[in-house]
Order: C-alpha cells, then sequence, then structure tokens
C-alpha cells in the first residue's frame, strides 16, 4: 500500500522507511493521505472520507498507531479508535549472558517488531558479553558485543524512540567473568566481587565506562541481585563477620558514586534489601523487616526493579509494590517471559503471572515495565517464542484490560504469526500429570531428551502417564502450525522434530527395563531396534535446533548445546553395545538395567502439579559432571 503523510513527519520517517517491508507500505506523494499530528496526549487513528489521521504524543506511540491504522484499514475500512498508554515506558531485557548471544541483525529486527507493537525500552542482559578493553578476559570466547556493535544497535533503537539501557552486573552473578586469573585479588566467592577491595572498584568503574559508552540513554542497570554469599567468603576471611546491610550499602554507594561520575542514574535488582531483612533469606517473604538506617542508607538517585515472575495473585503484588514504596519512589517492575531452564516455553505461566502482574502495575501507579527473557540452563529454548508474552506486556501497556482475540489479532499483525500455533508449545510440557498451565513449571521435554535410557532417572516420575502418545498426538499438531506459520518455520520444525523425538523416548526407559526384568528377549531386540532409528532422530533434532541456534545467535555457545547432544548421541551408542552384549550372553547381566527405579525428587522434592523441574547436570547422571 502506497501512503502519503502530510504534517511535521521528520523525526518518524526513518524509522518508518526502516519498516516498509514489515508493514508492506511505500511512501509515496500520490498515496493514501494521513495527517499526522504530534501533540500531549492519547494515540488517536480514524479514516473517514478517503483520509487518514494519526495523532501521537511520543515518537514510540506513532509507530504502534500506523499499524494500528493500517490493521484497521485493511480489516474494516472506515474507523475511529482511542488508546491510552498506562505506562511511561514499556520493554524488554534480553538475556544475552546464558551462551546465546543474539546478532545484531537479530536485535534490529526485534527492536522493529517491538516498534510495531509500541514498546520503548530494551536492556541486554550482559554479564561479561561486552568489551571492557582493560580486561582482555573478560567474556572471551563468549561472544561479547563489541562497542561498535552495541552503538549501532543504540542508534537504530533510537529511530524508534526506544530506549536501550545497558544491563550489568556489579556485585554477584559474575561467575564467568571471575573465572580467569587476573580475577584473583578482587574475587569473594566464584559469582561475588570482593567489597572493599580498591581494585575491586577500579574494575567496576571500567565496567561501568565499557557498558554505558555505546548508549545515548543516560540510566545503566547495575544488577546488585541474588548476592546470597554476600561477607562470607574470601570477605569473611579478611575482615571478619560484619552486619551484611552494611556490606551490601558500602558497596553499592561506591558503585553509584562511580555511575554518577559518568553522569549515569541507576537502578538496581531490589531482592537483596529483602533477603537480608528476611530470617530465611527469601525475597517473598511476608515477615521480612528491613532496618530503617538500611533504607535510610539506600542512595537516593537508585531505582529499585521489583523483579517477580513466581505469583498468580494480583493482591501479592499490590502487597509488594507498598513494601517497595518503603525503600523508595519509582518502582520498576519486570515480570517474565519463562523462557528458561526449558527446551520449550511456558506460556501457562507466564500468561498468568503477567496478567496478576501488571493489573497490580495499574492499580499502583507504576510507571515503568518489563519482561525478563532469561536463558538459564544454556538458552536451550529459543528466544523467539517469547514474542507471545512480548505482545502480551505490549497490549497491556495501552489497555486496561487486554481479552485473547485482541491479543490474537495483534500478534498476528505484528509478527505475522498464529497466537493458537505458539500456545501449542506449551503442550511439551504441560503434559498429563502437570496442573493447569503449568504453574509449577514441570520441564519434561527437557529431563525426558536429556535422560539415559540405561540409568532412567526420571522414569519413576512418568509410569503410568502415556507419555509417548501425549508427544505422538503433539507431532501433527506443530506439523500444521509449521505451516501456517512461514515466518517461524524454523522454529515449528525443531518442535515438531522434538516432538517425534519424545513419542519414542519418553518411555522407552520403561520399556527397556520392564523388558529385562522379564527377561525378554524378543522385546529387547525390539526396542534394540527402535533405538538405532532413535539415534538417527536424534541427529535430526540436533541439526533443527542448529539451524535455529544460528539463526538467531552468534557461534558462542552452541557447542554447549552441541556437547549436551553429542553425550546423548553417545550413551544412545552405548546403550545400544550393553543391550547387544546382553543378547548375545557376552555379560550375563546389565547392571543399569538391575538397579531400582526411584522418583527423582531433586533438594526440594517435587511439589504437586509437576514432574520435576531440572538442570542438566542433575538429568543426565546421577553423578557430578560440573
Amino acid at each position: 500500500m502506497q501512503i502519503n503523510l502530510i504534517g511535521e513527519t521528520n523525526s518518524i520517517i526513518t524509522g518508518l522507511q526502516l519498516l516498509s517491508d514489515e508493514l508492506n507500505i511505500q511512501l509515496h506523494e500520490n498515496g493514501y493521505p494521513i495527517s499526522v499530528t504530534q501533540r500531549v496526549g492519547p494515540i488517536q487513528v480514524s479514516n473517514e472520507n478517503g483520509k487518514g489521521e494519526i495523532t501521537f504524543q511520543e515518537k514510540i506511540h506513532f509507530f504502534r498507531a500506523i499499524g494500528l491504522w493500517l490493521e484497521n484499514y485493511r480489516k474494516n475500512g472506515e474507523f475511529e479508535l482511542t488508546e491510552h498508554p498506562q505506562f511511561q515506558t514499556s520493554g524488554v531485557m534480553l538475556d544475552v549472558s546464558r551462551n546465546a548471544v543474539l546478532k545484531v541483525d537479530e536485535v534490529n529486527g526485534l527492536l522493529r517488531t517491538m516498534a510495531i507493537m509500541g514498546l520503548n525500552v530494551v536492556m541486554l542482559y550482559t554479564e561479561d558479553t561486552y568489551e571492557v578493553p582493560e580486561y582482555p578476559y573478560f567474556g572471551y570466547m563468549r561472544g561479547r558485543y563489541t562497542e561498535v556493535e552495541l552503538k549501532a544497535c543504540d542508534e537504530y533503537a533510537d529511530t524508534f524512540g526506544i530506549e536501550m539501557i545497558p544491563c550489568i552486573q556489579t556485585l554477584a552473578h559474575l561467575t564467568m567473568a571471575l573465572k580467569w586469573g587476573y580475577a584473583t585479588n578482587i574475587r569473594d566467592t566464584a559469582d561475588i566481587l570482593l567489597v572493599g577491595e580498591p581494585k575491586t572498584y577500579q574494575f567496576i568503574e571500567s565496567m561501568i565506562e565499557a557498558a554505558s559508552r555505546p548508549f545515548k540513554s543516560k540510566r545503566i542497570h547495575i544488577g546488585m541481585d541474588e548476592a546470597h554469599q554476600l561477607g562470607l567468603g574470601r570477605y569473611l576471611d579478611l575482615n571478619g563477620y560484619e552486619n551484611r546491610f552494611e556490606i551490601m550499602n558500602k558497596h553499592l554507594s561506591q558503585v553509584v558514586s562511580i555511575a554518577e561520575r559518568h553522569g549515569l542514574k541507576p537502578m538496581i535488582w531490589s531482592d537483596m534489601y529483602f533477603r537480608l531483612g528476611s530470617k530465611h533469606g527469601e525475597y517473598y517473604d511476608d515477615e521480612v523487616t528491613i532496618p530503617k538506617e538500611a533504607i535510610d542508607s539506600i542512595p537516593e538517585n537508585v531505582q529499585l526493579v521489583y523483579w517477580d515472575y513466581y505469583h498468580e495473585e494480583e493482591d501479592f503484588y499490590r502487597s509488594y509494590f507498598e513494601k517497595h514504596k518503603e525503600l523508595g519512589p519509582d518502582t520498576v517492575f519486570a515480570g517474565g517471559a519463562w523462557t528458561w531452564n526449558g527446551i520449550s516455553p511456558n506460556y501457562g505461566r507466564a500468561f498468568a503471572t503477567t496478567e496478576a502482574a501488571l493489573t497490580a502495575c495499574k492499580k499502583e501507579g507504576i510507571q515503568e515495565i518489563f519482561t525478563t527473557l532469561w536463558g538459564d540452563n544454556g538458552a536451550e529454548t529459543p528466544l523467539t517464542t517469547a514474542l507471545p508474552v512480548i505482545q502480551l506486556f505490549a497490549e497491556h501497556t495501552y489497555n486496561k484490560t487486554v481479552d485473547k482475540d485482541m491479543l490474537a489479532e495483534r500478534f498476528h499483525f505484528s509478527t505475522g504469526n498464529h497466537l493458537d500455533d505458539f500456545l501449542i508449545l506449551n503442550q511439551l510440557d504441560e503434559t498429563p500429570g502437570v496442573m493447569k498451565n503449568n504453574l509449577q513449571s514441570s520441564n519434561a521435554s527437557k529431563f525426558l531428551l536429556w535422560q539415559d535410557l540405561l540409568i532412567g532417572l526420571f522414569d519413576e516420575n512418568i509410569r503410568g502417564l502415556q507419555m509417548n502418545e501425549h508427544y505422538q498426538k503433539l507431532a501433527p499438531l506443530l506439523n500444521r502450525a509449521k505451516d501456517r506459520n512461514p515466518n517461524a518455520l524454523p522454529l515449528f520444525e525443531f518442535y515438531e522434530q522434538l516432538a517425534r523425538v519424545l513419542s519414542v523416548k519418553a518411555e522407552m526407559g520403561l520399556q527397556l527395563k520392564t523388558a529385562y526384568d522379564q527377561k525378554d528377549k524378543g522385546k529387547m531386540v525390539s526396542l534394540l531396534e527402535d533405538i538405532k532409528e532413535l539415534t538417527k532422530e536424534v541427529g535430526v533434532l540436533r541439526q533443527k535446533h542448529r539451524e535455529v541456534w544460528f539463526s538467531l545467535y552468534k557461534p558462542f555457545g552452541w557447542e554447549v548445546l552441541e556437547l549436551r547432544y553429542g553425550g546423548l548421541a553417545a550413551r544412545l551408542e552405548t546403550t545400544q553395545f550393553r543391550i547387544q552384549q546382553w543378547l548375545e550372553d557376552k555379560i550375563t547381566n546389565i547392571e543399569e538395567l538391575e538397579a531400582e527405579r526411584l522418583i527423582h525428587d531433586g533438594p526440594n522434592g517435587i511439589v504437586d502439579g509437576s514432574l520435576g523441574n531440572h538442570f542438566y547436570h542433575r538429568i543426565a547422571t546421577a553423578g557430578n559432571i560440573i
């Protein structure tokens, strides 16, 4: 469609040209006339008597507005609608520190999608995946971004009115950065910096300089979360035991001073104040008591970010917003897309927690929100699976309430994909034996893929649940979704293949154990052939996964997942070897299959409505591979 924008368009024209392919438009002086006005107030779009109108306040509002106008023009012809932004800033935090570092072109592609959705903040969560010139081992072989790359992303984002905020760590979560020899004198524990050491603050200053230099924004997220062993490692050896509130605030004050010297306004995750005020070290503790002197010592210009991906009750969020208001004004809220510690997304939990959280945000007057796309335990789940949750955040940003039909229509316009097809991915983990919406984050598709056939750590967890049948029914649904979503073809090909693998592998350990216990060599011969075919299908799955990875991310980090696939392939080969030995009477028993199967309950047991949620190292073996 050719359009002709009439009005003051200098600030938006470049961004609109970048979106021309996604929106399927061309700017032309003889195109359909649309009057554009920038002024304080809501977004207004209309079309009457052969002329369109768009009124907007912020630059980002225009890009949402042009999408709304085009969507309604193509659907209705004549229309008039108004949207009232509910938040000042709304956006996304991308985890690029758990092996998967998003390619610059893919960052830019996401920025275009965010612009159409109307989201105006993005953070790249970089623990060590950015260059710090003074420390060449910082991010070494981890796919770190160069300053040039980050600057290019920032300039691209600015074209749409999207603020890119550097997001780093300056206390904990630095295991990858601190594992090298240069960090010997600044390391408290394996992942925590040594507070009070002058070299620590030289290091932090270098990090802050390098992280902020590529960006126009004068805001910076300096982390400070989950420092569980703060003051209890080398710091304890050097200084003896000290009040941990005092250690935290002493460190925060120094880091904030560094940030201020560079003209930056910092924000931090808020959990450490709550953990240190809890008798049990918990973040979400109704009885938390934070001493007044600790509150008073929080620097005035530090914004607190309340992160919560776990609660489905609006009242809980509202109560925690009240607790945060006691610590300081202008709380930022961070929800979660539930893309972590699985090989597939958990939309059920993401949608339930997001609905409750953002409804509470609106009622409590919270003005800044973002959703986190964590990639814990190897970033096995492709980032693009988060798009439905990102769209949900966008619709809540411009509407008091959001229904599924509205969300589906906007998702299709923004991405070209079908929401219902993406939601099928939920069934990879919301299996028999799992509660509705998978609110305890059972990750069966992960542990059933990586678990060993001979050892069968999770066989008892799924006994009697007909898991093979579940995945057999799922595979054709994903096949049809693949055809309906050409923009996400590699993604659905990967998940279809995963379902096909699990339709055979899920219960194979149980089948092997039963055949062995019954000394049924005829059945074992049949299973041996199935394992040979399964090995080929796992090879295809690795290739499908690799295709998705290299389409999205830098190559660094894929080796972690390929080692998992390689380990699985090697164990499948050994399984065949062991069975063949037994069938040929070269061994009298298979010790692995002799062993009794127990429920795999993990350190915290299994909660109702879940089959378990585990990291790779607890899935592949009962031994130690860390």
